[in-house]
């Protein structure tokens, strides 16, 4: 009997030691707990044992965080209960989370609440005294004691902090941890390495990697006054190689395989490729290109260095009003499909043309030089209506149409009389009016005649004359400013446009 019970105490022993290791051994979950109670307490105005479970999440993963929405609850309380003692505690908080975060974003918002809750305590303990003074003080002659005051409200400088909110995190974890992680694609590069923690709002993308190891992606939701944790596990990669890119200018785009499939990404840039040969190019404006070929061996590492050598371009920069609706030419080929349009351009001279359909074009010649940027602004100016045009081609038309109806009239009287004189029976009488007429009827055509010629040239002129305002454009060259610049992983030079 003493056996059986000593093997039930033990199994009781070892069952709960099981369960307080489990939960010990896992203290996101403890934190996740813990900080989910806090926000419901913090809702409801438990403003105290908001502040308790925010204390438990940071026990469990001490996080400035969790420290800064203990601050936030006893700020709370202290303002709702006019309670000195809570906006000291608030303090306390406040100062341990800046002392933890030393890269704090809001460390001056922070130090400003700090500043005017110290202020609001003092002010309170001295109301607090004056008041303890005042119940001291003898009864007055009617014999009735005064009214106790009621707490002080918060002052003004408290009220216009508003309330203070609690905040939440998002935590991305790794095993191992080290690894990059990227938000929204590697096109922007690493966002940073694991582990890490900050706020996020919305939906995000997110890549983490390592070399040696799978990639892990997926797609989340952050809501600023929650906590999400990403605990990632990699699995070992055995049959994927880790290539490392960088060049001597920052940010440039880096092409694999395809280049019509786009940037995979800029330098630097590490990540696993397939084993095999394959083919980078690695391409800046105002470089030449680089190329080169590796060979991905799995489970080894590569290295590219690129060093992109200057090219002799400029930037053509061509905007305006309408530019939205216009295409943009260089020496007679299409460079922009629409505007704005900024484009690098060999040096020399070239011949830029701006056209939009219904207004008039513009054209104009640069000269384009190394490392600058020439700012062509144009305004088009629209195409002016033809109908002047169109109303000398009707008139000339219809002077040419009655030259013609006069001139068959003279002819056929022409012709019955030289058929009349060659018959002879009875002879022509040289007073036929129809000589009259016939005479008539051919001057009349080839005043016709000579009237819509004179249309015509009108007309013509109408058509291709330059009406209205032209269209303009203003050229300005600005330098490229090349400067150093120094990173981790490059060095090189980098362009800024002063605007």
């Amino acid at each position: 009997m003493r056996l059986r019970i000593l093997l039930l105490v033990t199994l009781v022993l070892a069952l709960g030691t099981t369960r307080r290791a489990a939960a010990q051994g896992d203290p996101w979950k403890n934190a996740q707990s813990a900080f989910n109670q806090g926000e419901t307490y913090y809702l409801s105005g438990k403003f105290d044992d908001a502040a308790a479970s925010f204390k438990k999440a940071y026990e469990a993963r001490p996080m400035p965080q969790f420290l800064y929405n203990v601050g936030a609850a006893y700020h709370m309380k202290g303002k709702k209960a006019s309670e000195p003692e809570s906006y000291d505690k608030a303090v306390d908080y406040y100062t341990r989370y800046l002392g933890e975060n030393k890269d704090a974003k809001d460390k001056e918002q922070v130090e400003k609440v700090i500043a005017v809750l110290k202020a609001e305590a003092e002010r309170l303990r001295a109301a607090a005294a004056a008041a303890a003074a005042a119940a001291t003080q003898p009864t007055n002659p009617t014999g009735t004691q005064p009214t106790p005051t009621p707490p002080p409200a918060p002052s003004a400088e408290v009220e216009a902090l508003g309330d203070a909110g609690y905040r939440g995190l998002v935590v991305i974890e790794s095993e191992p941890q080290g690894a990059n992680i990227y938000i929204g694609g590697k096109e922007k590069g690493p966002f940073a390495q694991t582990p890490w923690s900050g706020s996020m709002d919305g939906e995000f993308q997110y890549l983490v990697e390592k070399r040696g190891y799978k990639s892990k992606e997926g797609r989340t939701s952050a809501d600023p006054s929650k906590l999400l944790v990403l605990q990632i596990v990699l699995s070992e990669e055995d049959y994927l190689g880790w290539v490392e890119i960088k060049s001597n200018v920052p940010g440039a785009s880096i092409f694999l395989d395809d280049k019509n499939v786009g940037a995979i990404g800029k330098t630097p840039f590490s990540g696993n490729f397939k084993p095999g040969k394959h083919k980078v190019w690695i391409e800046a404006d105002g470089y030449e290109p680089s190329e080169h070929d590796i060979e991905v061996i799995a489970g080894e590492a590569a290295e590219i260095s690129a060093q992109l050598k200057g090219a002799p371009v400029g930037y053509l920069y061509v905007r305006g009003p309408g530019i939205e609706a216009s295409r943009i030419y260089l020496d007679g080929e299409l460079l922009c499909e629409r505007g704005p349009c900024r484009k690098p351009v060999k040096e020399g001279r070239h011949r830029v043309s701006v056209r939009r359909s219904g207004y008039k074009s513009y054209s104009t010649t640069i000269e384009v030089q190394a490392k600058t940027e020439i700012n062509l602004k144009t305004e088009l100016a629209k195409q002016p209506g033809r109908g002047d045009a169109v109303v000398a081609y009707i008139f000339t038309g219809l002077f040419a149409g009655g030259g013609i109806y006069l001139g068959l009239q003279a002819q056929k009287l022409e012709k019955e009389l030289k058929d009349d004189i060659a018959a002879g029976n009875p002879p022509v009488d040289q007073a036929d009016p129809r000589f009259d007429r016939g005479k008539y009827f051919a001057i009349g055509a080839d005043a016709a005649y000579g009237v819509a010629g004179l249309l015509g040239l009108a007309a013509i002129y109408y058509t291709f004359r330059d009406k209205g305002r032209p269209s303009i454009g203003v050229v300005d060259v600005r330098a490229l400013a090349l400067t150093p610049t120094v990173g981790p992983n490059y060095a090189g030079l980098s362009m800024e446009l002063p605007w």
